[in-house]
């Protein structure tokens, strides 16, 4: 157990610091060019969940997320010297994303009597779509809204912070199982200790924020503190929306490219479910939609 967490603190730290190289280095062009490269490697992931065995099946459910990112290139006005991008069209991809999330949600509390209506090669495949390109839009918004990459470094902390308080304080204080049919190492407590921790970590950044960017009003900052709520929230509902389409495709990681966390799903898989609330709830907390 020791070596196998030291090898995912390894692994994460790792993965932070170049996100950070990235995020702050690289143009919010480029950086969305880099971003569809994480997506089309995960969606190759995400047909295994599907349950698409063959090479050739799976290429062809990538090309159709890159046609779908290709296409939201020109959606949302991704190109070479802008320093905007349409963000009213960015908005609506990120609630299509939303709306899914909340559908995913009370899929889970069905499960598992509802399976009949969702396990289909079809509908885990639109799945697949509705998570992976509105995080894909979500991602490179935040780029455009701060070239520097705090925003975007900011919401992958504050996911981590939330699977950090939720491992420890599962591990020390579980006692209540979460959801025992989908994650039986899940606990009560470990959502409680991730709520706290992801709180913390957000009252710390909604210092930075309005100390260093931009003074916040009352509203702003009763808003931002809900938003942590609202993060630790998705991140448990995304965690297990991946462990359900795993347990139903009879896999335990959903690939082995990233040593001790398994596939680039298993280790974005609670940001995916945050982003499009995250960044809508900025847009409409610390930016006008134009």
């Amino acid at each position: 157990m020791i070596e196998g967490l030291k090898l995912r603190i390894i692994t994460a730290v790792i993965l932070l610091l170049a996100l950070i190289v990235a995020t702050t280095l690289l143009s919010p062009y480029y950086f969305a060019f880099l971003m569809a490269v994480v997506v089309l490697i995960a969606s190759w992931e995400w047909a295994g969940l599907i349950g698409l065995d063959t090479r050739r099946a799976r290429i062809s459910y990538q090309t159709t997320i890159a046609l779908m990112l290709m296409g939201a290139f020109f959606l949302i006005e991704v190109r070479p010297g802008a320093t905007t991008i349409d963000a009213m069209r960015s908005s609506m991809v990120l609630l299509l994303g939303l709306i899914w999330w909340i559908v995913a949600f009370f899929m889970l509390q069905g499960y598992p009597q509802n399976t009949e209506q969702w396990n289909d090669k079809s509908r885990i495949g639109l799945m697949g779509v509705l998570t992976l390109v509105p995080t894909w839009v979500g991602v490179v918004m935040l780029k455009y809204l701060a070239p520097q990459g705090y925003l975007v470094i900011g919401l992958v902390i504050m996911v981590a912070a939330v699977d950090v308080g939720a491992y420890f304080a599962g591990n020390f204080f579980g006692k209540r199982k979460l959801a025992p049919q989908l994650s039986p190492n899940k606990s009560w407590e470990g959502v409680w200790g991730g709520v706290g921790t992801c709180i913390a970590v957000g009252l710390l950044f909604i210092w930075a924020l309005h100390n260093y960017v931009t003074a916040l009003n009352a509203w702003q900052v009763a808003t931002l503190l809900g938003l942590c709520l609202v993060i630790a929230c998705f991140a448990v509902v995304g965690d297990l929306m991946e462990s359900m389409l795993k347990r139903n495709s009879r896999v335990k990681d959903s690939g082995q490219l990233l040593p001790g966390h398994g596939g680039v799903l298993d280790r974005v898989d609670g940001l995916v479910a945050v982003t499009p609330a995250y960044v809508l709830t900025l847009l409409l907390t610390l930016f006008e939609l134009e």
